[in-house]
């Protein structure tokens, strides 16, 4: 079966298949599968094209817009704004708004310098949508909600889940239920023309209910499913939060509770949570080849105000001032097209259908031998009876139930799509893992802290027990003051006043860090930067692994900060403050005393920092570089990064499992501890494991039932399961089945198991093993009590063959019952 999987599934990839290849896939499942449920949650092929088509148009618009606002804005600068008038919707002039949303969109999306201008630019903006740009919007409910129904809300367009009858109707187009239907249709014209009602509808009744025991089933699974996936896109969304200033308070809140006219901070590594205008920010750079794809960086500056959602900010930090949300957003409008395009298949989908169209095909094979061998007793038996030329309708009836058996024979083949699951793809990734990279700082460890600092040659603790004068005692007020200024006027992070009016330290990691060691030796931060002017920031690179400042100092002069790695800021020194204060050469000696100190910090398990700064005495433009050498060492800072609890723990788990965990850090820190990841696989593992569990039952249930009646067929003529049996046991087995292994809950001894890789035998030998051994202990089963069964119990009269039948039948399912209850499926 592998063999076979891999000749003719291929081509098909999890991702970028091309779309003759999905198609021609899509139309061999469509044999065995309802087409409509069983790609809902991937590629809308038909719209794909279409999808593409208006994504690269959209694309083509962004890149022009974006090209002629750069090249016309010198000329649009020297120019007078003409006289056109902008129409003010009532509404919005009821609102109290002088800007309607429409016109908020078509300035930021089409980057249209000209009509900014026209509205008064940036201030201008701010003041039509009656904001504050230092302040941002007030908090008060009557007032967000009267500009949320003007303007909209930060969300785009989902779509919903339908009514339970919704699903019963899209549960009805499957292949399987048509045959039945038909099935059911002849056999109840046959049977009331022959038997009369209600004894000749029997059968074709009992068909039915099981079809609409199907659909409804069916429907159940999935209209729970979708609610399901519903709630975790729900609980998923309430995580994504950004900065924001509202009622003067900067505080942390969801994107989805963005207005126009909020005021939003933004750094390094951040996605534009909706469309903007830049209102101050340093050497920021922003990606935007979400949007246009063009990956050449786009410098955002007063020139160039405009920030588009969706884009991710590459270099600096800035804050800006929402204009548009939601579906008025350009990300909003692509990912409305987008939306007719998902992901194509993921692995477990493609070995699943993999495998029913496999048994699908071998199903039919015996189906047609089953009927042509019980077509041919019926011949021989009457020819040697000679009366092939006459027939009854007891021959009708026998030839009408054999049909029957073949079409169930062909069902109970083409059942197995119930253990599908929508949206696997993260979670087969996961589950098959093995290997886990993980950045170490805020995600193996808890918040950074600075636990030790090297000053003017001078290593101390940082007790906060302690005063910060303790600290500062033995060293210098100059570069105390030095070193107050270099912490407290990089832009990385913040220190706001909440709701509680209590200073609150928002940014990154390392920044929050080091500003919470600034305030321990002084608590002015807002004083500190307001006494220096800035001239230039040049924030954190990952690839120099440095950041940098020039200062315009109050006494006059320019003087440039930086700070980073410690050894990369080291080597950028040829100065240092020794003891008195003074400013000394770094000689050799002192280097390998700081280098020393380095080792001595990270033997400790600290990050460090190197803090450096130099006197510009020959001037600087804004435009200039920041110097990369000649600098004075200020000291050296060590941060503890607590590990979090269950890490070790986890570590080991990973560990015994051939799972290879990896820290990526940028510092020089030698652990080995490895954050709570095993969760995400333990799910992961979890869902493959149901899903097999549920495969191997199916399956012995379905080869059990083909065998039996197949070879007892050859065998004696007579198969000892008829139609409605066959069907009301695949039905209920299948109902359960899907309904209750695929949602077994996950356990930890899951972890201790060996990772599946993408590529692995989805059939294995013990599986096969399990299948075939279960198959043959049934049909040993079913086929004594069908040549024994009448000596065995004693039966006899008119009644036996019936009472026989109902035997094999209960046999049969309490077969099934013991296997769905047996610990052979922890075995695979």
């Amino acid at each position: 079966m592998e063999n076979y999987l891999k000749e003719n599934f291929l081509e098909v990839k999890p991702k970028h298949s091309p779309d003759e290849v999905l198609q021609k896939w899509r139309n061999l499942c469509a044999v065995v599968k309802n087409p409509k449920r069983r790609f809902r949650f991937t590629a809308n092929l038909s719209k794909r094209g279409e999808a593409a088509a208006v994504r690269q148009s959209n694309q083509e618009k962004l890149r022009i817009a974006v090209s002629v606002s750069k090249a016309a804005f010198q000329f649009i600068q020297g120019t007078l704004v003409s006289d056109y008038v902008i129409d003010v919707q009532e509404e919005v002039r009821a609102g109290r708004f002088e800007i309607c949303a429409d016109e908020l969109g078509s300035i930021v999306e089409g980057h249209d310098v000209k009509k900014l201008n026209f509205h008064g630019g940036v201030d201008g903006i701010a003041r039509k949508l009656h904001t504050c740009t230092t302040n941002g919007l007030t908090s008060e409910n009557k007032l967000l909600n009267r500009r949320q129904e003007i303007f909209g809300i930060n969300k785009f367009d989902e779509a919903q889940v339908g009514s339970f009858l919704a699903f019963v109707l899209e549960a009805l187009p499957d292949m399987t239920l048509m045959i039945l239907a038909v099935c059911a249709f002849v056999s109840l014209i046959v049977g009331i023309a022959l038997e009369g009602w209600p004894k000749g509808a029997y059968d074709g009744l009992g068909i039915v209910a099981s079809i609409m025991l199907g659909v409804f089933v069916t429907a159940t699974i999935d209209y729970r499913q979708a609610l399901q996936f519903r709630d975790l896109d729900k609980e998923k969304k309430k995580k994504a939060s950004i900065q924001v200033t509202r009622n003067g308070y900067r505080e942390t809140m969801p994107i989805y509770d963005l207005l126009p006219g909020d005021i939003v901070h933004l750094s390094i590594g951040d996605q534009v949570p909706a469309d903007g205008l830049i209102l101050s920010g340093f050497s920021v750079s922003i990606d935007e080849s979400s949007l246009c794809g063009v990956s050449e960086l786009v410098m955002v500056n007063a020139g160039n105000p405009f920030l588009l959602s969706g884009t991710k900010v590459q270099v600096g930090s800035c804050k800006m001032m929402i204009t548009a949300v939601g579906m008025r957003t350009k990300w909003g409008k692509l990912m409305a097209t987008l939306s007719k395009g998902e992901d194509d298949e993921t692995p477990l989908r493609l070995k699943l259908n993999g495998v029913a169209t496999f048994i699908g095909k071998t199903g039919l094979a015996f189906a047609v031998v089953t009927f042509s061998v019980l077509v041919q007793g019926l011949f021989t038996r009457k020819l040697l009876e000679g009366t092939h030329w006459s027939w009854s309708e007891d021959d009708a009836l026998e030839m009408l139930e054999f049909f029957a058996v073949a079409v169930t024979i062909v069902v109970v083949s083409m059942k197995n799509d119930k253990a599908l699951v929508c949206h696997l793809a993260a979670c087969e990734t996961m589950g098959s893992a093995t290997s886990i990279s993980s950045d170490k700082t805020g995600t193996l460890t808890t918040n950074l802290t600075v636990v030790k600092a090297c000053i003017c040659m001078n290593v101390k603790d940082v007790d906060r027990q302690n005063t910060a004068s303790s600290f500062s005692s033995g060293i210098p007020d100059s570069a105390v003051k030095l070193l107050q200024q270099s912490i407290f006027n990089y832009f990385g992070g913040e220190v706001g006043v909440n709701k509680e009016r209590k200073p609150e330290i928002l940014g990154w990691p390392t920044e929050a860090a080091l500003l919470e060691f600034g305030l321990f030796l002084h608590r002015d931060f807002e004083g500190e930067r307001q006494a220096s002017k800035l001239i230039k920031v040049e924030p954190f690179n990952s690839t120099e692994k440095r950041m940098g400042v020039v200062l315009e100092l109050p006494e006059g002069g320019l003087r440039a900060h930086t700070k980073g790695a410690s050894e990369i800021i080291l080597a950028a020194c040829d100065k240092v403050i020794n003891s008195n204060g003074e400013v000394v050469p770094l000689d050799e000696a002192t280097n390998d005393h700081l280098n020393a100190t380095i080792n001595q910090f990270a033997s400790e398990a600290l990050r460090t920092q190197c803090l450096a700064y130099m006197e510009l005495e020959n001037g600087f433009a804004p435009d200039d570089p920041i110097p990369i050498s000649g600098y004075t060492c200020i000291g050296i800072v060590g941060f503890k990064d607590l590990v979090r609890s269950g890490v070790k723990e986890s570590l080991a788990i990973s560990g015994s499992t051939g799972i290879t965990v990896r820290m990526v850090t940028g510092d020089n820190t030698n652990t080995e501890e490895a954050e709570e990841s095993t969760d995400v696989i333990i799910r992961g593992r979890s869902a493959y494991k149901n899903i097999k569990n549920f495969v191997q039952f199916q399956l012995t249930v379905n080869v059990v039932a083909v065998i039996v009646n197949f070879s007892l067929a050859c065998l004696i003529g007579n198969a000892p399961l008829t139609a409605v049996q066959l069907l009301w046991v695949n039905m209920i087995m299948d109902a359960l089945g899907a309904l209750a292994l695929p949602t077994e809950p996950p356990t930890n001894e899951l972890v201790k198991r060996s990772p599946v890789g993408r590529r692995g035998t989805f059939i294995r030998n013990v599986l096969w093993r399990n299948v075939l051994g279960q198959s043959l202990y049934q049909f040993i089963v079913i086929w004594y009590l069908q040549v024994k069964g009448k000596a065995l119990f004693q039966l006899n009269g008119p009644d036996s063959d019936l009472i026989l039948n109902s035997l094999i039948f209960n046999s049969f399912v309490v077969c099934q019952a013991l296997l769905w209850k047996s610990s052979f499926f922890e075995l695979c």
